[in-house]
């Protein structure tokens, strides 16, 4: 199967900082894939270089068949990208947001409407298409995001956390609606998750990274299988990561993730 994501010694550094390094991993077209690790692994500078916001120190990647450096437009005019920290501008209302993403995408002006309120539907929003941002819930929020990533019908969907600060009822809300981009709209989709059980029972392949570096990669059954009969997804990675995982990230990384939760919820 054709590979959507494919990265050849992909490293970044940061001055003296090794932050992603030499990183091969390939994700295959309509796969469901997840970047697990601790905070500091590199999963988010991964994801950034894969996006073109931060050109890599070494190595290549081809996204959507698209080399990030060569072909950078391209490659962005065929990825959608969900943040993790919120992204929506609560100061419009939905359909607001979808058309200021309708225009930076470059949606033709006699498609927009048509694609905005069937986007609106696909996600269960058009309720809530005329109230304003701010007074959504954190799930309704994330959906929205969603919908202005697939605004423009992208191959490669990045989620850089997506359900973080969500309780548990908008979480599995939010992930219904991944898997239908997926299932029905023919995504590939690269993700990352602190959450064991998400990426266990939705994605169909994981890397682990440590230190920058991808340590394991496999499907969740085979990852689980090295550790034992009845393991959990959450022993596999406790196995790999070891000491690593225990970190909780910097103060930074702490601050962030808590505002993005304060934000949504």
């Amino acid at each position: 199967m054709m590979a959507s994501i494919e990265t050849r010694g992909l490293t970044r550094r940061f001055g003296a900082v090794t932050a992603v390094d030499h990183v091969d991993l390939t994700v295959r077209a309509q796969e469901m894939f997840a970047l697990l690790g601790p905070n500091g692994a590199g999963k988010t500078t991964t994801i950034k270089m894969l996006i073109t916001l931060l050109p890599p120190s070494e190595g290549s990647a081809r996204v959507a068949d698209y080399d990030v450096i060569a072909d950078a437009a391209q490659v962005r005019r065929s990825i959608g990208y969900v943040p993790q920290l919120v992204s929506a501008d609560g100061a419009l209302t939905g359909v607001q947001n979808l058309r200021l993403s309708a225009r930076l995408y470059h949606l033709p002006r006699a498609d927009r409407e048509a694609r905005i309120h069937a986007a609106l539907r696909f996600m269960g929003l058009e309720d809530a298409a005329d109230r304003l941002v701010r007074t959504y819930s954190g799930g309704m929020i994330r959906r929205l995001e969603l919908a202005q990533a697939m605004l423009h019908r992208p191959a490669v969907l990045f989620l850089d956390e997506p359900t973080v600060g969500l309780d548990p009822i908008a979480r599995a809300a939010v992930w219904e609606h991944v898997r239908r981009l997926r299932d029905e709209q023919g995504a590939t989709i690269l993700l990352t998750t602190h959450y064991m059980e998400e990426a266990d029972e939705l994605c169909d392949r994981i890397a682990i990274m440590l230190g920058g570096r991808v340590v394991a990669t496999g499907t969740p059954s085979e990852l689980k299988a090295e550790v034992g009969p009845n393991a959990t997804l959450d022993d596999a990675f406790a196995r790999i990561a070891g000491p690593a995982a225990e970190t909780g990230g910097t103060y930074r990384d702490v601050t962030r993730t808590r505002r993005t939760a304060r934000r949504l919820g």
